[in-house]
Formats: structure tokens, sequence, C-alpha cells
């Protein structure tokens, strides 16, 4: 098969590709370009920041700023509103310029290795409570409130301690 068929039949076979890709595809790739991401800068009143455990088989286990790829064709106000939506349980209001930018860069990784993370802060509705529904601390995607940078942060988050140890 040439590279040409491939692609002719990834077509066929994906024809949305607005959607969440196939795992496979989507890992291809994050091997051959860098991936954009936005990710969700959260406080609360008193301070504290809200982040997510990270238990995917990736990187390493440890907690991570809630995050999520841009789509194809999506912007990032949608995506941002997406992430809010799937990584926290509710609608975030944010401010449309990011704060901040980040390339990362992981080496040792094969997939998902290279990604450049626009952060946004985000505010939650007044009336939001973690519902952490019935995950354990050491489920992916349990969701908590952090008054300094834990040192199980995962590594390629450490250029979030400035926002988190304020």
């Amino acid at each position: 098969m040439t590279i040409l068929e491939a692609v002719e039949f990834l077509d066929k076979e994906i024809p949305d590709k607005t959607k969440r890709l196939p795992e496979d595809v989507y890992f291809f790739l994050s091997r051959t370009t860098p991936l954009v991401n936005v990710d969700l800068l959260i406080k609360d009143k008193i301070g504290r920041t809200l982040l997510s455990w990270r238990d995917d088989g990736i990187s390493e286990q440890g907690w991570h700023v809630p995050g999520s790829v841009v789509r194809f064709k999506e912007t990032f106000e949608q995506s941002v509103k997406r992430c809010g939506l799937q990584e926290i349980g509710t609608e975030v209001k944010f401010n449309q310029e990011p704060i901040y930018v980040q390339q990362i860069i992981v080496s040792e990784w094969e997939n998902l290795a290279h990604h450049i993370s626009f952060v946004y802060k985000c505010y939650l509705p007044k009336n939001f409570i973690i519902n952490n529904k019935d995950k354990k601390q050491i489920d992916s995607g349990f969701l908590a409130w952090h008054d300094k940078f834990p040192d199980n942060m995962i590594k390629v988050h450490e250029f979030y301690r400035k926002f988190i140890d304020l």
C-alpha cells in the first residue's frame, strides 16, 4: 500500500475528523507533528488550584492541570468549553486570551511527546461542588483542590509551579 492509498483509506474510515480520532491514528499523528492543547487553570476564592489525577499509561501517575488537545476545526474557545464539561463536569467561564503559552517536548516518549499548551484562566460557577462520583483518589479524573504544588505533579506540568505556589 502506498502512502496515498493509506491516506485515502483513512479519509474513508474517518469521515468526521472533528470528532475524537481512533487512538492508533491519534498516536501516529502525535509522532509526526506537535499537538496543540488548552489547559484550564482554575483557582478558588482562597487561592487553591483545581487539579485532576492522571493515570493513563502515557505519562507517569500524578496530578495535572485539566486540559485537552484542540480538535480539527475547533476553536480555542470551543476546546476550553468542551474540556470543562468533559474533565470537570461543568461549563467554565474564561478569559479570552491565554495567560501563558508553554512548549512541552518529552524526548523519551514516543507518543504525545510534543505539545504546545495554551493556558487559560478559568472560573467555575459559584455553586460548583466537585463531584467525583464513585472515583477514588487513585482513579483518573479524580478532582481535588490544592493549596500548594503537589510533590506528585506530573513532570511535564512542572512549569505550573509558578502559578500554584503563589
